[in-house]
């Protein structure tokens, strides 16, 4: 029997996803390529939703690493940063918005806390900060969510339909959130 470890798990759970799609990740598929016996799985998962919540915070890893706001640095641009962060790492797992959506970010919450008073501090007011990071993550995880699904369908739409150009659209609509806290702030 092949020893295996929690972050093995995730670690192989996740190339599993990005090879086959979440639709495709089952606890039996992933113990097959570990090697073991699809049991085994239960000592480091009770339930694939806990699977699927370990795989999220992974692949959720390099955002949640991402350098927080110091005093000083511009609000706004830290913002957009911020947002363009969250969306490069949804898109760098196949199906990573879907992964994402709905998870908590338990471990993510003292980072939450210090980006929401870093806004609050730079002239934002609190309830505005928080819809506004609300808004702008269900944005991204929205736009990310449409951009992943959209894997060539342009080529099938007849000649007078726009191919949709998701990076500016992102651009366009976060630009949009982001205007609309400047004017809530007074900026």
């Amino acid at each position: 029997m092949t020893k295996i470890n929690r972050a093995a798990v995730v670690a192989e759970a996740l190339d599993l996803l990005d090879e086959v799609g979440l639709d495709a990740v089952s606890t039996r598929r992933l113990a097959k390529r570990l090697g073991v016996e699809q049991p085994a799985l239960y000592w480091y998962f009770r339930t694939k939703k806990d699977l699927l919540a370990a795989m999220a915070e992974a692949a959720m890893a390099p955002h949640a690493t991402a350098p927080l706001p110091e005093p000083g640095d511009d609000w706004q641009e830290w913002f957009l940063d911020n947002t363009h962060s969250f969306r490069r790492t949804l898109l760098m797992r196949r199906d990573g918005a879907r992964l994402h959506a709905g998870s908590t970010p338990a471990g993510d919450l003292d980072r939450i806390r210090r980006k929401m008073d870093f806004l609050v501090t730079s002239g934002v007011p609190e309830r505005d900060a928080q819809m506004a990071m609300l808004a702008a993550g269900r944005f991204t995880v929205g736009s990310v969510l449409e951009e992943q699904a959209d894997t060539g369908a342009g080529a099938d739409l007849p000649a007078d339909v726009p191919v949709i150009d998701h990076e500016s659209a992102f651009e366009a609509g976060l630009a949009l959130i982001l205007n609309g806290l400047a004017q809530c702030a007074g900026t």
